[in-house]
Formats: structure tokens, sequence, C-alpha cells
């Protein structure tokens, strides 16, 4: 064979077994060959618990809503009993998902009582029905209290990041 049509060859084996099976060289998927769309539904696995939650569970309204002190409360049990998992600003982490996102602000507060109280134990979020109902419900105010982060708006990152900057 000629030396050219070996080197040919050769890159073109390399190239193919730096290639991990099951991955494609999909321009729009990730370094690691996850696209968006595999990131979406990853995503979307994690928050499905939140939909199998049973009608009569969903419709429960949170007693403790108008309760002023019950966001507080409900921030020191977090500390306690959550935030190892999903952050202390329940910002997600390692082990457990965000809090703060869509999916979980926009859920009934009912729906977060009851994921509370019976967990995923094989996802690792355990079942805290030995907690007390209201201090439930104080997690769950809470949780609602945090809201979704703000989504960063295309003036603000336009925006220098300090004043000085002008000075």
């Amino acid at each position: 064979m000629k030396a050219p049509l070996v080197a040919v060859l050769i890159c073109g084996t390399m190239v193919l077994l730096s290639t991990p099976a099951g991955k494609s060289q999909n321009p729009e998927s990730g370094a690691n060959g996850s696209s968006a769309t595999g990131r979406e539904n990853k995503t979307a696995q994690v928050y499905a618990e939140l939909d199998k939650a049973p009608q009569k569970a969903r419709v429960r309204a949170n007693p403790l809503e108008h309760d002023p002190d019950a966001i507080a409360a409900g921030r020191l049990l977090f500390e306690d009993h959550c935030a190892e998992c999903h952050g202390a600003q329940a910002e997600g982490g390692k082990k457990a998902p965000s809090l703060r996102v869509p999916e979980v602000q926009n859920a009934t507060p009912g729906t977060l009582f009851w994921l509370l109280t019976n967990g995923v134990v094989r996802k690792g979020m355990p079942v805290w029905s030995k907690l007390p109902e209201p201090q439930r419900w104080q997690v769950v105010r809470f949780l609602k209290s945090l809201g979704a982060p703000p989504a960063a708006s295309p003036e603000a990152a336009a925006k220098p990041a300090t004043k000085q900057a002008n000075r």
C-alpha cells in the first residue's frame, strides 16, 4: 500500500475508536455526546414524580398558606432536613435536583406535600411521613416562597458588572 492510503486508514480507525459506542458526532451534541434534547428528557424524568401525585393530593390546600411564621419555620426545617441534598438555597446539588425550577414552583402545594410525605426512595428522596403534618406544610410554604430563579434579561447581560467601570 502507498503511505498516504495507510495514513488515511489509520486516521479513520482512530476517529472510529475515539467515538464511544452509541455517541454521535452531531454538532448539536455536547462534548460528552449528550444533546439538548437528552438533557431536557433527563430533566423531565427528574421532575416526573410530581406528576404521580393523585388528584386528591394535588387539590389539597396548604392550611398554613396565610400563616406569617410558616415560611421562617419551613426554612429552618429545610436547613435541617433538606439542604444537605438540595443545597442551602434549594438550587440543587450532586445528590438532588433544584427546587427553584418551574416544575416545582408551579406544582400545587398539595403535590409538594404528597411528595414530601411519600418520598422517592428509589431515587434517594426520603419519606418524611414521620415529620408532623404541620411541619411538612411549613416546608411546602417555604419552598413555594422561593420562586424560580430569575432569568437573565438581555439588557442585564449587556450592562457592565460594576459601576466602577464607568468612573
